[in-house]
Formats: structure tokens, C-alpha cells, sequence
């Protein structure tokens, strides 16, 4: 029997659901009623419409409309007879075959039948002993032939069971309701994509919390968590911008995902060979791969949102950074892409397969499934880092409008194409959440801190300061801020970027100044009273000046975009969405010692770690034609104990971890700042030292490599 037939008629009466098939409910439920249902769905009525052509999305039969079925005695005969003999056998109870009779008799739960389930019943006079056939139209009480029953129970159990799996693949392993459903899930597999890719960075942060586990992270971290996978490139790109290369530790997340996303697309397919839908066993297979890829690819989407999002909640409950999120969002995405890429594959041979293909291509469903496939594709290609480094802006916001078009037309092809009636929606409820929450977060952050005013003052030729007044946050390490400038571009003003932040208060010389100023005032008490009050109101202004503003301070490098049109200014609109966290400061805050290796710009990263722990050495190199951010630093950097400022000449990372060992220090925690060579020669450094096991490493790179 053709598959453009039955499935319409299988899926005839939809009913919407709430949860994923096999979870929470089961698509034909009880299958023996559905089969009966499906048995008789093709066959004529009287007041059937025998001019119309077939309107179901699968090329199903539409020439008998719901108020038909609600109002035909020898339908609603022949359908309670044989719910009555079929479903006998199986225990049913009455009160579910009535469920299904209000739900799914007419097809429309919205048209009710003209008698409820007994009532039909009972209007069969005498037990029916004609059997009909497939095309016949349907006049008089008729006994559905036990084949034709036969095959679609068989064919809308076996579906159900696997879309089962596919389910328990894609989010859950709880125990299905129906024996055979439950049967073939119990042989999933009980580790599952989702739950497994949000549980996993909870559950290795929360190791480190077991008795003696410290010191076993603490001696594997050089071997398995520090090192780049290819060569010393991490923040580096790859040759020929192919991208960043994980670190080992992330590698430790992202291949279990590729392995297993892989074995759940390979494993535990079943066919049977009493199928109404497929011809042979390979368009079986084919649809079976069909149904398994486009189920584990919704059940990533919400993974690969909440991956990208800056509110996102695993950074609260898990101690991995921004930008290792970021990276894994990058990973998880390729795996996504992929899955919807077999999917749409899969679904075109087995259409071309059955013939079916050019009148497929032409339904509403088919056309939106293909427009989140071509965005899918564009994404995978233009989501390239060298994309991201020609404009990232241009980037961004095609990124975004992509991701909407594939949600959109993943919506609508499911939603016609299923009618809500397997909960695949559920998926897309998920990933839309998460999006609306890290957005409406990003929204609430920055009305909290409203509109401001900065000023751009110009400390060089590539280099700029900003100062926004009052903002009272409370600076600590590894905290940035996304900045938007709306005035710069106002046909962009969207576009916004990730600074480090420092306490204007962090800059300023207040406490050298009034010293100063008030040793000076003593010098000169024995002047006449009216000198004496001039400089006694010269104090109190100077003091004035110095410490009442509160406020933030950014140093922003000129580059593409946004910054290359950053002037001087005394009042420039300013919006700002933070403070985010990057990195974890806990492992490193425990350490005996803290090392700061900063490169250029990377220094406003580095300043809060001097205020917040007390033994910690700042290194810090800037090229010649940006010494200017040297003396823009004078104030602070003479504060600082040790330090190792640098002009027109490198660090030597090496030497310097070495001599930090050489101290004696025990745990000594290293952050790096600054451009990708500086921060992957710092890890580079950091690794082959830590496994000589003279002292143990902490090591935290703070970079914007995304």
C-alpha cells in the first residue's frame, strides 16, 4: 500500500499533544482503535465530496470532511464494531475507547459525532458479516478485513515504538506506557544527547568537591586540561582561519558528544514486514534514519542556544568560562548542522526512492523543511572565522536572522507536517526559551543601568579612554562589559563589543595628591589668614575633584567596526549590558601566588587581580607605538609592588614561570591577557612546566577569541 496514502490516513486524526512521543504520551493510543480508524479512513461515504482532490500534506485522501464522518451511521457503525471485536483481545478499557472516540473519530476533536461510542454501538442491529474492500464506498455496517486491521496496528505500533527510541535518544529514558512501545525503548540507550550535554560541565564541576578529588584535577589538568590539541594554537586560529582548535579539556566534551550522536543515529533500527506504509525494507530504513536524525537534531537546538547565551545558566551552576562555552556552542552547532543535513538527505532518497518526490517538493511542510536546511547550510559555511574577522557586525546579525529562519521553518514543517501531534514542538519550545531568556536578561541589564554619558579622550593614536560616571559596580577579576555606542553608527546601532572593565577609582592618584597638597597647606599655615583660607578652599576643591565620582573605565584599541569611529568626545551616548563574568576566579584566588601576564590592551584585565589578592607579581609587555597606555597607566602601576613593565620587548613566559618555581611558591595561579600568541605560548609555558611537578598550576587565559 503506498506511503502518500496511509500515513495521511494514519495521521487523520492528530489531537495535540504536550510532550514527546514515548515520554509523556503515545501517538496511537490505543493502537487498535487507531487501526481501525486508519483501516477504514480511505474508503468513500455517502457524503463524501467524490470531485475533491486529496489535501493532506502526505497526499492523503480529503474528499470526506469531519461533519461527514461526524454524521454517517455506517461509518460510526463500522468503526464501534470493529473498536469492539479488535481491541477486545487487549483489554482495553471502555472509558479510553471513548477518550479516542470523542478525539479521533471524525478526525477533528473540534467536530463531535453525532453518538458517543456505546451508542454507536448499540445501533448495530445485528453483527456485520460483509467484509469490505479498500476502494468501496462505504453505505452499510461492514466488517474491516482482518489484513487490512492487521497491517496498520503492526505498522502504527512499530512507528510508535520507534519514534520511542527516538525520543529516549533525544531527551528521556522513563518507561513507555504500551507493551510494545515499552519492549523496544527498554532497548535505547539510557545515556541521552541533551540531558547528557547540559549535565556534563555540572557534574565535573561539582567532582571537584569530592574528598580527595582536588589533588587528582590538580596532577591531570597539565595532561588532559591545559594543552591545545593542535600544536600550541588555541586563541592562535588554525592555518588558513579554519578556526580554533579545542583545548584537551574540551576536546574531553566534544568528542563523547560527536561519538555519541553518532552511535544514536547508527543503532537499534527495526523493521517489520507487515508495513502499510513502505514497500520494502530500505524505504523502511530510510525513513526510520529520517525520523532518528531530525529527532536528535531538535533535541540539540536547545543546547546550541543556551551554548551561545550569555545568561546562560550553566555558568552560574558550573565553574567552565564564557569563551569555552562559546567554543562548544561552535562544536555543537557542526553536529547539529550535520543532523539536519541527514535528515533533509535521507528524506529526499526516500522520496525519490518511492516516486513521490515531485509532488512532495511542492507541499507546504516539504518548502519550510527546506528553508531551515539552506539557512542550516549557511550557517555552517558563513559561520567560518574567517567570516567573523572580515566584519564580525555582518556576521552577527546574519547569524541572527539565520537562526531565526531556521527555527521558523522548522516550526511550520513539523507543525504542518505532524500537526502537533508527536511534540517535536516541544524541542523548539525549549530552544525558544532559553533565547528569550538570555535576551530579556540582556534587556533588563542594560535598563538598569540606563542611558549614559561617557567621555572619549583619545591617549594615542590607536587608543582611547572612555570614562562613564556613576556606575557603582563592584569591580572584580575577569569581568567584562558589552558597550554599545548607538551615536557612532546610527545605522547599526546594535552593534555593541566586549571591553574589560576597571574602577575609575583604580586609576586615579587621589590619596599621592591630597598627601601632597596638604603637607604643602602645612608649610605654608603662618601666612596671612586670608592666604591661609585660599588654600584652605584650594584643598577642599582639589579633594573635591579627585574622589566623588564613582565610575567605569574602559581603554578601547581602534579596530574594525564600532571602535574605528571612536573620537574624542565629552557626551557620547553610551548603553551598557553587563557585568558578565568570563572566567572562574576560585582556583585561582586559592593559590599561593598569582603570576599576571599581560599583553597591550590585555593590562585592563589583569589591574583588578592586583586589587583583589595581595601576592601577586604583574608582567606586562606593550609595543613601542602603544606606549602611550604606559604612561595612561603611571598612576596605578606605581602602586603596584612587583611588576614588570616592558616597552618594545617581549616576555620571556618561560623564565618567568620558572623563577616563580624557583621562589618556592607551592600553587602558583597564572592569568594571561592579551593577544592569541601571548595567551597560547602562556599555556604552552604553563603546561610543560606544571608537568615537571615542581609546584602545581592554575591557569586562567582571559582572551576575546570568539
Amino acid at each position: 500500500m503506498k506511503l502518500s496514502s496511509i500515513f495521511g490516513l494514519a495521521c487523520l486524526v492528530p489531537g495535540p499533544v504536550t510532550a514527546l512521543v514515548g515520554i509523556d504520551t503515545d501517538m496511537y493510543d490505543p493502537p487498535c482503535a487507531h487501526a481501525c480508524s486508519s483501516a477504514i479512513a480511505s474508503n468513500m461515504l455517502s457524503c463524501s465530496n467524490f470531485g475533491a482532490a486529496g489535501g493532506h500534506m502526505h497526499g492523503g485522501s480529503a474528499m470526506t470532511s469531519p461533519q461527514c464522518r461526524a454524521s454517517n451511521t455506517a461509518f460510526l457503525t463500522t468503526l464501534a464494531w470493529c473498536m469492539n471485536t479488535k481491541c477486545a483481545s487487549y483489554h482495553i478499557p471502555t472509558s479510553m475507547l471513548e477518550t479516542f472516540w470523542e478525539e479521533h473519530c471524525t478526525g477533528d476533536p473540534t467536530v463531535a459525532p453525532k453518538w458517543d461510542y456505546g451508542t454507536a454501538l448499540q445501533h448495530v442491529v445485528q453483527p456485520p458479516t460483509r467484509e469490505i474492500t479498500l476502494d468501496e464506498t462505504l453505505n452499510s455496517t461492514s466488517l474491516i478485513p482482518h489484513h487490512s486491521w492487521n497491517v496498520q496496528y503492526h505498522t502504527l505500533t512499530f512507528l510508535e515504538a520507534e519514534e520511542a527510541v527516538h525520543a529516549r535518544y533525544g531527551y528521556s529514558s522513563y518507561p513507555m506506557h504500551s507493551i510494545e512501545t515499552r519492549e523496544s525503548a527498554n532497548l535505547g540507550a539510557r545515556v541521552i544527547i541533551t540531558v547528557t550535554g547540559f549535565a556534563v560541565p555540572i557534574i565535573l564541576t561539582w567532582l571537584g568537591y569530592l574528598p580527595y578529588m582536588t589533588g587528582i584535577l590538580e596532577s591531570i589538568k597539565p595532561y588532559l586540561g591545559y594543552p591545545a590539541t593542535v600544536g600550541t594554537s588555541h586563541v592562535r586560529s588554525l592555518p588558513y582561519l579554519l578556526g580554533n582548535a579545542p583545548t584537551a579539556g574540551q576536546s574531553l566534551y566534544i568528542a563523547p558528544m560527536v561519538i555519541l550522536t553518532i552511535i544514536l543515529t547508527a543503532v537499534n533500527y527495526q523493521t517489520t514486514p507487515l508495513s502499510a506504509w513502505y514497500a520494502n525494507e530500505h524505504q523502511e530504513i530510510l525513513a526510520f534514519v529520517t525520523y532518528r536524525t531530525g529527532t536528535l537534531a531538535f533535541s540539540l537546538a536547545p543546547l546550541v542556544l543556551l551554548f551561545s547565551s550569555r545568561n546562560n545558566v550553566l555558568l552560574w551552576l558550573s565553574d567552565w568560562s564564557h569563551s569555552t562555552y562559546l567554543l562548544l556552542h561552535r562544536w555543537v552547532a557542526r553536529i547539529f548542522g550535520m543532523q539536519v543535513l541527514l535528515h533533509s538527505f535521507f528524506e529526499l532518497a526516500l522520496y525519490i526512492d518511492r516516486g513521490a518526490y515531485p509532488a512532495e517538493e511542492k507541499m507546504p511542510y516539504w518548502i519550510w523543511g527546506a528553508v531551515a536546511t539552506v539557512a542550516v547550510s549557511i550557517m555552517l559555511v558563513a559561520s567560518g572565522l574567517y567570516v567573523r574577522r572580515w566584519s564580525y557586525e555582518i556576521f552577527l546579525i546574519t547569524h541572527v536572522l539565520l537562526a531565526v529562519l531556521v527555527i521558523v521553518g522548522s516550526w511550520y514543517h513539523v507543525d504542518i507536517r505532524f500537526q502537533r501531534q508527536v511534540g517535536y514542538e516541544m524541542w523548539l519550545y525549549a530552544a525558544c526559551a532559553v533565547w528569550f531568556f538570555d535576551r530579556l536578561a540582556r534587556v533588563l541589564r542594560i535598563l538598569k543601568t540606563g542611558m549614559r554619558r561617557a567621555k572619549v579622550t583619545d591617549i594615542g593614536d590607536s587608543i582611547v579612554r572612555v570614562d562613564i560616571e556613576d556606575i557603582r559596580w563592584v569591580p572584580t577579576p575577569g569581568q567584562h562589559v558589552y558597550v554599545f555606542f548607538p551615536t557612532l553608527n546610527p545605522l547599526r546601532p546594535w552593534e555593541k563589543h566586549p571591553f574589560s572593565l576597571l574602577s575609575t577609582a583604580f586609576l586615579r592618584t587621589s590619596n599621592h595628591s591630597i598627601s601632597a597638597k596638604s603637607s604643602d597647606l602645612e608649610s605654608r599655615m603662618t601666612e596671612p589668614g586670608g592666604e591661609k583660607q585660599n588654600e584652605t578652599t584650594t584643598r577642599t576643591k582639589t579633594v573635591h575633584e579627585d574622589i566623588i565620582t564613582t565610575g567605569l573605565t574602559l581603554f578601547i584599541r581602534k579596530s574594525t567596526g564600532m571602535t574605528k569611529a571612536l573620537r574624542a568626545h565629552d557626551r557620547l551616548l553610551t548603553l551598557l549590558d553587563g557585568p558578565y563574568h568570563n572566567n572562574s576566579t576560585k582556583h585561582i584566588l586559592q593559590c599561593d601566588r598569582i603570576l599576571l601576564i599581560g599583553g597591550g590592551i590585555g593590562i585592563t584585565g589583569l589591574l583588578p587581580w592586583v586589587y583583589e589578592y595581595p601576592n601577586a607579581k604583574l608582567c606586562w609587555s606593550v609595543k613601542k607605538e602603544t606606549e602611550c597606555l604606559v604612561h595612561a597607566m603611571d598612576g596605578v602601576l606605581s602602586g603596584i609592588p612587583e611588576k614588570d613593565v616592558r616597552v618594545g620587548r617581549r616576555l620571556d613566559v618561560q623564565g618567568l614561570l620558572s623563577l616563580e618555581v624557583l621562589s618556592g611558591w607551592a600553587k602558583i595561579g597564572v592569568v594571561v591577557c592579551g593577544p592569541g600568541g601571548l595567551c597560547d605560548d602562556a599555556r604552552a609555558a604553563v603546561v610543560a612546566i606544571a608537568r615537571e611537578g615542581k609546584a602545581v598550576f592554575e591557569l586562567s587565559v582571559d582572551a576575546y577569541s570568539w
